[in-house]
């Protein structure tokens, strides 16, 4: 007969953030508000890597490979340089618009050590948008490989902007070195000292809104190290979990050493924070990509005898078909992490099955919370498959209504979040803060609900729902219906211009065949109102367009779909 389990997710909680252990929690009064922060986080992101230099195997990057101690020198020469030769203060910011290349931790390692800002740019944007974000943000220099040269070009000149060329493919112009030989007269591999601490603002990372210019969100070292070390809190709950409260003094020793493919752009928090600074914290090795690939990915899994991947549910999908498609050994993989938008439970299910030693988990998290917000793996996620997890110990959850009313387990309204990881405001954005920064409590956007265990669901996002002849519907829910159909791969929804009901609902598809409407929309009718059954189908030859982060470009869709139905 089992053993019946009696420790609870309280018990592990006091246990591992009781006085005198690693992860012990205290209270501090944080722009005014009183947050839960954990006493023994390293004080500034220097203080994290200068702790964990090593000799141990870090990055590798195609066929480079870095240690820990090889990353931290070049930090420091880079560091020199900016002081040195441009000038670079406490406060002042440093852009980084790169693809994943080697150069970019470095940048980021040296900016962040000597107390400057840096804002890591969507190596996506165009011109137009480097201009606007540069501009916005002030940056003094610009850290670019040649796709970013090329776009910043027109315009350096004119915003006073100093540039540092990575990994050019053409001829540079006279004033923009490359970074291999502007370093040739700082070879010092020692970090300068320029005086900041915990709560100096270390990052900005900008937004996309529904509207207007994406917003930066700035997050200090305190928000950016307390969220490593929340993910490590969590992690041993788990583990405390799963051994009914007697966890092993000693982790297990493990096949493979921990390695992270990183398959998502370093520009964003499931890179930056989820991927790179967990590897450090944790002198764990990370695999970076150029770009995501399916093919290459497993390649790199079976190679590399990868152990994690932390990555958007279109891509985790794709991991999982070429799985099922391809003979590569994929067996070194024990943790498959998601987050950014709802896997459908089936890729769940897939995950457990089709990855033979992969543990399935997800997330709910925003840049504005630095990647960290509810978590749920293992056997949890199979027992909730449509949930993204209990709140993180250092956050408070709180669901409200439009009058800003707090409601009670069960019933929907937007998520609100507060607590030690989130962001301190927007750059330069006083209209944005009010709006979205109310009484400390962050106005996240997200529809969403908590149930009588805690577990968190969301539902939508308010500004991506279809008002239709004034009813609303959530596009999640409908993508979920559609992610049902055994054929259907990709799906999302949208609304579309309609002039009798405001908006009717669109939906793009990609499928493994050739799919009826009519059966479709039975199919759909089995699960939804016929209300929201998706008037126009769109069936895409080839899997959806994403963003860099991963996600499916809605917006992109959308003006695509209005096109060619003539509703433009």
């Amino acid at each position: 007969m089992d053993q019946e389990v009696t420790a609870t997710r309280s018990d592990a909680i006091a246990n591992y953030t009781a006085p005198g252990q690693p992860l012990e929690l205290i209270t501090m009064d944080i722009h005014g508000e009183q947050c839960r922060v954990f006493k023994n986080a390293p004080g500034t992101l220097h203080e994290l890597y200068a702790e964990n230099r090593s000799d141990n195997e870090f990055y590798i990057y195609e066929d480079e490979r870095y240690t820990f101690e090889e990353v931290y020198q070049q930090s420091c020469n880079i560091a020199q340089l900016l002081v040195r030769k441009y000038g670079v203060a406490r406060g002042d910011r440093v852009a980084i618009s790169l693809r994943n290349y080697p150069e970019w931790v470095m940048a980021f390692q040296a900016v962040t050590s000597i107390g400057a800002i840096a804002v890591c740019m969507n190596a996506l944007w165009q011109t137009d948008e480097m201009e606007y974000g540069l501009s916005h943000c002030g940056a003094r220099v610009l850290f670019a490989d040649q796709e970013r040269i090329d776009r910043v070009t027109p315009i350096y000149k004119k915003l006073g902007l100093k540039v540092l060329a990575i990994r050019p493919t053409k001829p540079l112009p006279q004033d923009i070195p490359l970074l291999h030989n502007a370093l040739l007269a700082h070879k010092d591999a020692t970090m300068p000292y320029i005086r900041h601490d915990a709560d100096d603002d270390a990052t900005i990372l900008y937004t996309s809104g529904s509207t207007g210019h994406p917003k930066g969100a700035v997050s200090t070292h305190r928000n950016v190290i307390n969220a490593l070390l929340s993910w490590e809190l969590d992690f041993a709950i788990v583990q405390y979990l799963l051994h009914d409260g007697n966890p092993p003094a000693t982790p297990p020793t493990l096949e493979n050493p921990p390695t992270a493919l990183l398959g998502v752009p370093l520009f964003h928090v499931a890179g930056s924070h989820a991927v790179l600074l967990r590897g450090i914290r944790g002198q764990f090795r990370i695999v970076a990509m150029y770009k995501w690939d399916a093919e290459i990915a497993a390649e790199l899994v079976e190679r590399e005898r990868i152990t994690a991947f932390n990555a958007p549910s279109a891509m985790t999908g794709d991991l999982l078909e070429v799985a099922q498609q391809s003979n590569r050994d994929l067996s070194s993989l024990i943790a498959v992490g998601g987050g950014g938008a709802a896997r459908a439970p089936e890729q769940v299910k897939r995950i457990a099955t089709s990855l033979q030693n992969a543990l399935p988990g997800t997330g709910w998290g925003m840049t504005e919370t630095n990647a960290i917000g509810s978590g749920i793996s293992g056997q949890n996620y199979l027992d909730h498959p449509l949930s993204s997890g209990r709140a993180s110990v250092i956050l408070d959850f709180a669901i409200a209504d439009e009058e800003g009313n707090h409601l009670p387990a069960g019933e929907r309204g937007e998520l609100l979040v507060r607590g030690t990881t989130i962001a301190r405001g927007y750059w330069n954005r006083p209209d944005a803060n009010e709006e979205t920064f109310i009484d400390r409590w962050l106005h996240t956007g997200d529809v969403a609900y908590i149930d009588e265990e805690a577990f968190v669901y969301i539902v939508d996002r308010i500004k991506e729902l279809v008002i239709r002849g004034g009813e609303n519907i959530g596009c999640g829910e409908v993508e979920g219906a559609l992610l049902a159909h055994d054929d259907i791969l990709e799906a999302s929804v949208y609304g579309v211009p309609d002039d009798r009901l405001g908006e009717e609902i669109c939906t793009t598809i990609f499928c493994k065949s050739k799919l009826d409407e009519d059966a479709l929309r039975e199919f759909l009718l089995e699960n939804l109102a016929k209300f929201k059954v998706p008037k126009y189908i769109i069936v895409s030859p080839e899997p959806l367009p994403r963003i860099a982060s991963g996600k499916i470009a809605k917006r992109v869709l959308r003006e695509d779909a209005q096109e060619k139905l003539g509703l433009a």
